[in-house]
């Protein structure tokens, strides 16, 4: 057997750079409101958890947003040559695929999209792993019905 041939049965392992999405995993409950409501206004819950391989974390996400209700599945990888972990969005409100970038610094987290305009969410994990706070915001110019600013706080339930 040859060199290659050994090499090429060997099986490939995740990206060390996917352990700092670990934080996420677990199930999450949020909370929030948009910008304009002085009462909470967004509640919903998350769970992430790796498919099997470890290639993947998996978003199954539910929630009521100012009274519409919003499922999704989310596929999240990791890009080597941005050093970012891109994620495709599959939603019950639109029939198309949404690209997102999540980058994980520390406690720190961004997810961005283009999508629609744009928008992107700055938040932070507790020093304790057990509560993640942020909010989102769309690119400037580009507030509308379907593109609204919102403060969240999510807890982790398990």
């Amino acid at each position: 057997m040859s060199e290659n041939q050994t090499q090429s049965e060997q099986p490939l392992r995740p990206d060390p750079a996917l352990k700092r999405l670990e934080p996420l995993v677990g199930r999450w409950r949020l909370t929030g409101r948009t910008l304009d409501s002085k009462e909470e206004n967004v509640s919903g819950q998350a769970a992430f958890e790796w498919l099997p391989g470890g290639f993947f974390l998996k978003q199954s996400f539910e929630a009521l947003f100012m009274g519409m209700k919003i499922l999704s599945l989310e596929l999240i990888g990791y890009d080597p040559s941005t050093d970012t972990f891109p994620s495709t969005v599959y939603s019950s409100l639109v029939g198309v695929p949404i690209p997102y970038r999540y980058d994980l610094r520390g406690r720190d987290v961004t997810i961005a999209t283009d999508f629609a305009g744009g928008a992107t969410m700055t938040g932070i994990i507790a020093e304790d792993g057990n509560t993640f706070s942020g909010g989102w915001r769309p690119n400037p110019g580009q507030e509308n019905p379907g593109n609204v600013a919102y403060y969240f706080v999510a807890r982790r339930v398990t």
